[in-house]
């Protein structure tokens, strides 16, 4: 059974018209949405993350419909924006501690344990300002993992990310692959190689 319906669904910018009368489902496991630079990627995950309201259609999780119970569909979504500077100020340790109210499925500790398996035992009582991007993508990662969200979404996940950060979150998107009652839902320029993904939807129009 698909974790997400999406039905129907179109969105443009002010003369810029996007999504027209797009259908996805996505099953358990892990998919990605690829493409090039600018054309839609990051604007469709904050539409299924239900930050971005569609100009039509409908986005079903797990049967909470973001129409009618948005709040409880929002709390079902895991995602993060890497190239935002909100926490700029914040640790990642008392970002962990914030994101267990929002998310009732959040583990605290494992958050910790997949920090250090980034390597970021040295930097995680650090303000995030002082991180470098390869490693505040690392706190976004951690917090993903552990949150224990129906939908996951995760915008370029490989990017900075050093050769010894590669080989473990690919050893967690393996494992997520495998998952038969969460989603996963990937953006990036081209599908990772030697992934077992459930949906490819490619993306062609230029913003």
């Amino acid at each position: 059974m698909p974790v997400l319906n999406v039905c129907d669904l179109s969105f443009g910018w002010p003369d810029i018209p996007l999504f027209s009368h797009l259908d996805l489902q996505l099953l358990p496991g892990v998919s990605v949405v690829h493409g090039d630079e600018s054309c839609g990627k990051t604007t469709l995950l904050r539409l299924l993350a239900g930050e971005l309201p569609p100009a039509q259609g409908s986005l079903v999780l797990r049967g909470i419909s973001l129409a009618t119970q948005p709040e409880v569909y929002r709390a079902l979504v895991f995602r993060t924006e890497p190239r935002s500077d909100a926490l700029d100020a914040s640790t990642a340790r008392t970002w962990f501690a914030t994101l267990a109210a929002r998310h009732p499925s959040f583990d605290t500790g494992t958050a910790l344990r997949l920090a250090g398996g980034f390597a970021l035992d040295p930097h995680i009582d650090k303000p995030m300002y002082m991180l470098s991007a390869g490693s505040r993508r690392k706190v976004w990662l951690s917090a993903a993992f552990a949150a224990g969200a129906t939908l996951t979404l995760i915008d370029e996940p490989f990017a900075a990310l050093d050769m010894s950060s590669i080989r473990f979150l690919r050893s967690l998107l393996e494992e997520a692959s495998q998952h038969t009652d969460r989603a996963w839902l990937l953006a990036d320029h081209v599908p990772p190689e030697g992934l077992e993904l459930k949906t490819r939807l490619r993306l062609g129009a230029d913003l």
